[in-house]
């Protein structure tokens, strides 16, 4: 991984461009195998609301969300344990996150066509002094960057595959999510569609 630019947008790092075409290509195999044994499920919230991403996840445990309400749990929902996080991933937190513990929580979203994701807080974890880590594969997403408060305003930066954001410090529990994707902008997804790999720390 050679280092690129760097943006800085309310207190999120940006690492635009981090993982080259090669890693990009390399990951998404890793992520591949993942999904094998942990396959993507559509999730659906305590209101009973269908999200419009498939996920799965890596690691010690992996957040999910249904009627009970949203937390992470030690196995996939067809009872399966979830897979190790693959080391290439983990050596992205290496590089950007700027602390020695690792992660073990890895969630994988899929937004295919028309998918997006509403403003949200990543809350679920107990702590909160560690970052949150995301990876962009595939088609262009729309991010969106609030504040703390829900009622703060919002910017919007176009993430490309291969960008990494940093949600860290005041950023770690700033509201953000997904507008829109370019469906169909990326080489890297033959079909169509956007990978998002989130690395977190649960207490």
């Amino acid at each position: 991984m050679a280092e690129k630019t760097v943006l800085s947008v309310r207190g999120f790092e940006i690492h635009k461009s981090l993982l080259d075409p090669d890693a990009q290509q390399a990951l998404l195999d890793d992520l591949r195998d993942v999904v094998r044994d942990a396959p993507l499920f559509a999730p659906e919230t305590r209101r009973g609301r269908k999200m419009s991403v498939r996920m799965t996840s890596a690691g010690r445990c992996g957040w999910v969300t249904d009627r009970r309400g949203y937390r992470y749990e030690p196995r996939h929902p067809s009872g399966v344990a979830w897979p190790p996080i693959p080391e290439r991933i983990v050596d992205i937190w290496r590089t950007v996150s700027g602390v020695e513990r690792l992660p073990d929580s890895c969630l994988i979203n899929f937004y295919g066509e028309g998918a997006r994701m509403g403003l949200h807080q990543d809350r679920d974890e107990g702590e909160f002094q560690w970052p949150v880590v995301s990876v962009s594969l595939g088609d262009d997403a729309l991010f969106r960057m609030g504040g703390v408060e829900r009622s703060e305003g919002t910017e919007s930066v176009w993430l490309n595959s291969g960008d990494v954001v940093v949600m860290g410090g005041a950023a770690r529990l700033a509201h953000h999510g997904v507008d829109r994707i370019r469906f169909g902008s990326s080489r890297l997804l033959p079909q169509g569609g956007r990978v998002n790999v989130t690395l977190r720390v649960v207490a």
